[in-house]
């Protein structure tokens, strides 16, 4: 074992299952048994000026065509489960938040949220319908957290929309194209998303492929 591998508990459950899994490129990698989520080591987890470098190098225009039917891939399945006219958080929303733009069209009314491009801290005095998080779990240093504050700002019967490329296949983990971007510090198994749906009392499922709905209960304790 490498010094970078300390033990450490797992950022998505908060299991203490949590083994050694892999190095690649003088990185170290730990799998929690009990999710099946795979963590980049704390210790190498990248400083915010390197995610926000790395982010502001990103190609997203909203007026891409082929930019907006990549997240239709997730509005279309939430849109289709949405009554009229409901109000939504786009969480973690890069520098053009093109994913509200698309359910805003859609007649829904929509506030975004990022740590570096759009800081507003308001939009957590309010509570939401939907969240959409698209992109954005893979960033995160601390998922139980933003999953737990996500759970709060949810109504009752609300929906969190995730998408990111799940992993399936340990054995290419190391060429990867997803492992390869720097910002990319967690990885989820389709039971990871379960888990964290579990221990939130969340609904879960996955309509299309990479894509997570996940509904959280009713004020009767009813699903969606």
């Amino acid at each position: 074992m490498t010094p970078d591998l300390v033990a450490q508990d797992c950022r998505v459950c908060g299991s203490k299952t949590v083994i050694a899994f892999a190095e690649v490129d003088s990185l170290s990698y730990w799998r929690c048994t009990h999710c099946q989520a795979t963590l980049l080591a704390d210790s190498h987890l990248p400083a915010a000026h390197t995610e926000r470098a790395r982010y502001e190098a990103h190609q997203n225009d909203p007026a891409d065509l082929d930019y907006q039917q990549f997240l239709s891939r997730l509005a279309m399945p939430l849109i289709a489960r949405l009554t009229p006219t409901r109000i939504g958080l786009d969480y973690g929303c890069g520098p053009t938040p093109a994913m509200a733009m698309i359910l805003e069209r859609a007649g829904h009314r929509m506030r975004s949220w990022d740590p570096f491009f759009r800081p507003d801290d308001s939009v957590f005095e309010e509570t939401y319908d939907f969240i959409t998080c698209s992109e954005v779990i893979e960033h995160f240093h601390r998922p139980r957290f933003e999953f737990d504050r996500m759970n709060q700002l949810l109504r009752p019967g609300g929906w969190l929309a995730l998408m990111t490329s799940l992993q399936t296949d340990d054995e290419r983990f190391s060429t990867w194209y997803y492992r390869r971007d720097p910002t990319h510090v967690t990885f989820y198994k389709e039971r990871t998303l379960r888990v964290v749906a579990s221990a939130h009392g969340w609904d879960c499922e996955f309509p299309v492929v990479n894509v997570c709905l996940m509904c959280k209960k009713t004020a009767i304790g009813q699903w969606c």
